[in-house]
């Protein structure tokens, strides 16, 4: 990672950004979001296969980026998030500087356009375990998915650290912190835990770029991700709406046009 270690030096000794934000190996062999501020913490960071968190998700915190210009070493699941995030005027591109490593030469992109045009070379597909689990749900009747769905969603215990992961969640108030009225229970339990998901994956619809990083950080291994990564595909393929493009304005739950199709409704 010399490359990546050189150009954050440089980018933080010329003041080019005043923040680096990539990833850093722990003590187990793993990685983890790294924030660099002088030259000499560029050393630390790594950039493979282990990189799964999405650094998108603190570009939408300005207490922790500040007033100068902030670099994000990006996956290809974080560039899509930064391009989803920008097309809900979430992101200012004279705020932010994106770099990515590919074939172990480092690249970066000053503007949104840019890493659109960079994408277009890399077609979004679900993992085979995704796919496989996703397959088999749309196999099962009704009932059968109800079942296998209150099963899963049964443990959670609302930590919400799928939230927390999300770079899409950046409401500053979400709808479970709303108690006049109470939209969703804030206790454990089958039914309350079903509300917050749903509630949660339609929220995520024709959002969700499918990094999958819900799923990752849901401590008790429930593959929450396939809510969202299949309405994903549901979006696209009603309604012709891709995620993670800079010409998608709006989404499906937030948009309503005359000319809609309907042939959805069963």
């Amino acid at each position: 990672m010399d490359k990546l270690t050189e150009k954050a030096a440089a980018l933080l000794r010329e003041g080019a950004a005043t923040l680096v934000i990539g990833y850093g190996e722990d003590k187990g062999n793993k990685t983890r979001p790294l924030f660099c501020r002088i030259p000499e913490e560029a050393a630390r960071l790594v950039y493979d296969g282990r990189c799964i968190h999405n650094l998108a998700v603190y570009l939408t915190k300005p207490e922790l980026l500040g007033a100068g210009r902030t670099a994000v070493v990006a996956t290809i699941p974080v560039l899509r998030s930064i391009l989803q995030l920008a097309a809900e005027n979430q992101l200012s591109e004279d705020k932010l500087l994106v770099l990515t490593v590919a074939d172990g030469e480092v690249m970066q992109f000053d503007t949104f356009a840019a890493v659109e045009s960079y994408l277009t070379g890399f077609d979004f597909k679900l993992g085979e375990k995704e796919r496989e689990l996703i397959d088999r749900l749309e196999g099962m009747s009704r009932e059968e998915r109800w079942e296998f769905w209150k099963e899963q969603l049964e443990p959670c215990f609302k930590c919400y650290a799928c939230r927390a992961a999300c770079p899409l969640c950046y409401c500053t108030r979400c709808v479970v912190e709303i108690n006049c009225p109470q939209w969703v229970q804030p206790w454990a339990g089958t039914l309350p835990n079903i509300e917050w998901h749903i509630n949660r994956a339609m929220h995520m619809a024709g959002r969700c770029t499918g990094c999958g990083a819900c799923g990752e950080a849901c401590p008790l291994g429930i593959p929450i991700h396939l809510l969202t990564q299949k309405l994903l595909e549901d979006v696209d393929a009603e309604f012709g709406a891709k995620s993670g493009t800079l010409g998608q304005k709006g989404n499906a739950l937030s948009t309503f046009d005359p000319s809609d199709k309907e042939n959805f409704i069963r």
